[in-house]
């Protein structure tokens, strides 16, 4: 008898085992479109800097029409070292380049054209500004991107199918000669006026048929295949739809993909937020500029966005379920100017202030949901992204332990398997009685709320739809003091 109580124990903790590897499986068990592994490292990434600087900067234009002569790209002080430890020390984690803009210029010394930088007095036509930069960010531990324009205005092939093996010749030099790659950034913007080796001409092209896609595609895979494409249909990540830098109330990572081709012109209206039914997984990410143009004007160097823009950016990109790609035009330098470093820092400072103190870390909180064993509520406070809490139709009510004021709600699901919930409530306990704090749609991968300074002694979070039993990974919240 001595030995019943022991194997009691040992069979029920069997049973609670696997009962908890049933529910896991369950879980797992799903027919919704989920991320790959290289979309998830982007995911994670979140926040990182554009780079628009070429031709277009010594000409003080946005779009160039292909007949600059190389001649005249020739920055003075150009430093990417500059341009990478600004973005690291604001916290992002990576730099995409715009290695070749419309007009076709390339940052590089391609082989294939001499409309690039190999043609310019830029220290005598042996620099190659990718170069320099894949340098910079490896000295820094930033990841590099790179953005390739399909369009070109400068070559006279283009809207011919020899300009695709152009294309693609110039893809394999960017993507063998300059390290890992995490993104590789396709313009939908294609077809129209342009220089064209003197033709001086327009041609439109089938955005759906002529890049060859499929093709195109396989080539980045094969080069860098843990580099995820950017494209208005991704494969990978898709276009927010506007350049405000915005994402949506209901932010879907789900996309209807194979109804999307590049440059389609109704794609803002019908696909840009995502779809509850969408069949691929292709998160969305929201580009704009810190300027109210893309490339350096000396006009605009008054026009940086303040910083109440700028946090009005990130709190409606990263706080909804996208990630935040922020422009810096480069000026004729060759350096992030002084007025848009200050901007980024002042952004970062306050980025830094209000998510610097996690009111549920650290202190006498308790979780009064009932838990769930492995995959218990209590997940959501450890900070683990592997770990999660399956929500069983109970809500997730945390008791601070006395009563403090905060504004902001930071949530997230386990994306690995999916993004599941349609719609969530939460609520504040206020003397007593629950009083309704915020209604909203999506979370995915993070979505943040703002409100006003509320005090309260606990939260209550409950999903009220959702496509499957939703899995919460994490809950954060807290005070963001802008009074100092």
């Amino acid at each position: 008898m001595k030995y019943l109580f022991p194997i009691r124990i040992f069979s029920i903790c069997l049973l609670l085992g696997l009962v908890a590897c049933e529910e896991q499986a369950n879980v797992a068990k799903t027919d919704l479109p989920l991320p790959s592994q290289r979309q998830l490292d982007w995911q994670r990434m979140e926040f990182y800097g554009f780079v628009h600087f070429s031709i277009n900067t010594f000409t003080d234009m946005e779009w160039g029409m292909g007949d600059e002569s190389p001649e005249k790209f020739n920055p003075s002080e150009l430093d990417t070292r500059q341009w990478v430890k600004e973005m690291k020390d604001a916290g992002m984690k990576g730099v995409i380049l715009t290695s070749k803009h419309h007009d076709g210029f390339c940052l590089w010394p391609s082989q294939y054209t001499e409309h690039s930088v190999k043609n310019s007095p830029w220290k005598n036509g042996e620099g190659d500004v990718v170069a320099e930069l894949a340098e910079a960010c490896k000295e820094y531990g930033l990841k590099l991107g790179l953005y390739y324009s399909p369009w070109d205005r400068n070559h006279p092939d283009y809207g011919k199918p020899e300009y695709i093996t152009y294309m693609r010749n110039q893809l394999r030099e960017l993507l063998t000669n300059y390290g890992d790659i995490f993104e590789v950034w396709f313009d939908g913007a294609n077809g129209g006026t342009g220089y064209y080796g003197g033709a001086n001409e327009e041609r439109r092209v089938d955005k759906r048929s002529y890049y060859d896609w499929e093709n195109t595609y396989a080539l980045v895979r094969e080069l860098q295949p843990n580099a995820v494409i950017f494209g208005d249909a991704g494969p990978d990540v898709r276009w927010v739809g506007n350049e405000k830098g915005h994402a949506y109330p209901t932010t879907w990572s789900y996309l209807m993909r194979d109804s999307v081709y590049a440059g389609m012109p109704e794609y803002a209206d019908l696909y840009a937020s995502g779809q509850e039914d969408g069949s691929h997984w292709v998160p969305a990410e929201a580009d704009v500029s810190i300027r109210p143009g893309w490339y350096y004007h000396p006009a605009e160097d008054d026009k940086v966005k303040t910083l109440e823009e700028l946090m009005d950016i990130y709190y409606k990109s990263i706080g909804r379920n996208s990630a935040l790609l922020l422009n810096f035009p480069v000026d004729t330098r060759g350096l992030i100017h002084e007025n848009d470093v200050q901007a980024l820092r002042e952004m970062a400072a306050r980025i830094e202030r209000d998510f610097s103190d996690d009111l549920l870390q650290g202190r006498q909180v308790k979780i009064l949901s009932p838990s769930k064993g492995q995959n218990g509520p209590e997940n959501v406070l450890d900070n683990d992204m592997a770990t999660y809490w399956i929500i069983n139709e109970e809500a997730l009510e945390i008791d601070f332990g006395q009563e403090i004021t905060f504004n902001r709600f930071w949530v997230q699901e386990h994306i690995p398997l999916g993004q599941r919930v349609k719609s969530f409530t939460l609520e504040a306990k206020q003397n007593g009685q629950w009083q309704p704090l915020a209604s909203e749609t999506t979370i995915g991968y993070k979505r943040i709320l703002r409100f006003d300074d509320t005090q309260a002694t606990a939260i209550r979070f409950r999903v009220d739809d959702y496509l499957e039993p939703p899995l919460i990974s994490h809950v954060k919240v807290f005070f963001a003091d802008h009074s100092r």
